[in-house]
Formats: structure tokens, sequence, C-alpha cells
């Protein structure tokens, strides 16, 4: 143990020596709000992965019970489909009067078809796995509302930029803000394109040998898949 601190001490004075005589480049270390902001869009978009699969799973319950809601209404959890799935979680059935109270908009002119595609056999048991999802759902969009609240108050000071990255095609307000987020807005840190884009882990990293490119490989990436550049 003395020894590897002997060994830890002396590279960190070789390496305070080389940074002294400017051999070695200082890396980028975002400031106290940017790495809270990183923080609160990593963990969104964490939470947004898990509704999704949240989302997914109550469907494949209801399959399991011949229950066919999915193939009538195209969004299970727009107002009518999530009208429908409360009746469904407090009553354990749907009846036709729960159709004509719980649909709404265009929906309307599909009632028959709906109260049709609800007719299936469900148990308690497939009931409490429905209610476990949906109470998950509940809690991880009032999560997400509260991070992006969150997001938002960290954006306040760079809000010329991140409106300034919304007008670029294709990039939304999320992506405006995990931009910022991954690489701030002082663009005189990276000396070149080239640091930024391997900095933000799009540089792809070439397998070559005997002149034959075997694949790209990019930061967070394994060998096999291809790179976006």
């Amino acid at each position: 143990m003395k020894i590897a601190a002997s060994l830890a001490v002396l590279a960190t004075e070789w390496i305070a020596k080389l940074l002294r005589v400017g051999l070695i480049e200082p890396s980028f270390i975002p400031s106290e709000d940017l790495r809270e902001l990183r923080d609160l869009c990593r963990l969104r978009k964490k939470r947004v992965g898990n509704l999704t699969a949240e989302k997914n799973r109550i469907p494949k319950y209801l399959e399991s019970c011949n229950v066919k809601l999915g193939t009538v209404i195209s969004g299970v959890f727009g107002v009518s489909g999530r009208n429908l799935l409360d009746r469904l979680i407090k009553q354990g059935y749907v009846d036709a009067q729960d159709v004509e109270e719980s649909v709404k908009g265009s929906i309307k002119n599909k009632k028959q078809q709906v109260a049709d595609s609800l007719f299936g056999t469900i148990t308690p048991h497939q009931i409490e796995l429905i209610r476990d999802c949906w109470e998950h759902i509940e809690y991880l969009e009032k999560s997400i509302a509260s991070l992006e609240a969150r997001i938002d108050e960290h954006l306040q000071p760079y809000r010329t930029e991140y409106e300034l990255l919304q007008t670029i095609p294709g990039v939304s307000e999320a992506t405006a803000a995990v931009l910022i987020a991954e690489i701030g807005v002082n663009m005189e840190q990276f000396p070149s394109a080239e640091h930024l884009s391997s900095w933000a882990g799009v540089a792809p990293g070439n397998h070559e040998s005997a002149g034959k490119k075997k694949y790209k490989k990019c930061k967070g990436q394994s060998s096999h898949q291809n790179c976006l550049m």
C-alpha cells in the first residue's frame, strides 16, 4: 500500500510539472450549473425510457387477456384510452355505459368497436399487474414534468443559445437542452470541430488492419454498431 501511495504521489507531481510547462492541454470541465443541467437531462432521458417501457407493457397485458383496445384506439394513453384504463383498473371491467362516458372526440364514432375490443377475460392477477404499471406511469409522468421544470430553470442563463439551437432543423427543445448540457455554450474551449465531435462521442475510431477497415466505433458503442458519421 505504501509503495502504491508513493507511486501515485510521484505520478501526480510529474503530471503537475508537465502541465506547468504547457505539455498537457487542460480538459474541458463544465461549470457547476452545466453539470447540474447535465444530471437533470440524463435523468430525464432515463425516466422517458422507463415511461416508454411501462406504456408498452400495458397493451401486452391487455392482449394476453384478449382485450384488443390498441387495435381500435391508436393512442391507448390519450384522453379516451386513459379514461377506459382508469375504469378497468377500478372496476375490473368496462361495460357499454363506461365506454359511453369515457370516449371523447373522434373516438365517439367508434364506440361499438371500442366496446367489442374490451370484451375479454381479465383475472384479478392481471388487473393488479396493469394497476402496478399504471401507478408507475403516473409517477414517471410527474417526475418528468418536475425534471423539465428544473431543466428550464437551469437554462435561463442560456436562453439565447437555447432558442438559437432550436432553429436548426430536427433540434427540439429537449435536444437543445442536452446539447447545452453536454458541450456548453463556449466553443472556444474546443480547438476545432474535430475536437468537439470527439468530445461529443460522434467521431468514429477506425479499426484498420492491412489496409482493410473492420469497423468504425464511436464512444459508447459496441464494436458491431455503426457510427452516425
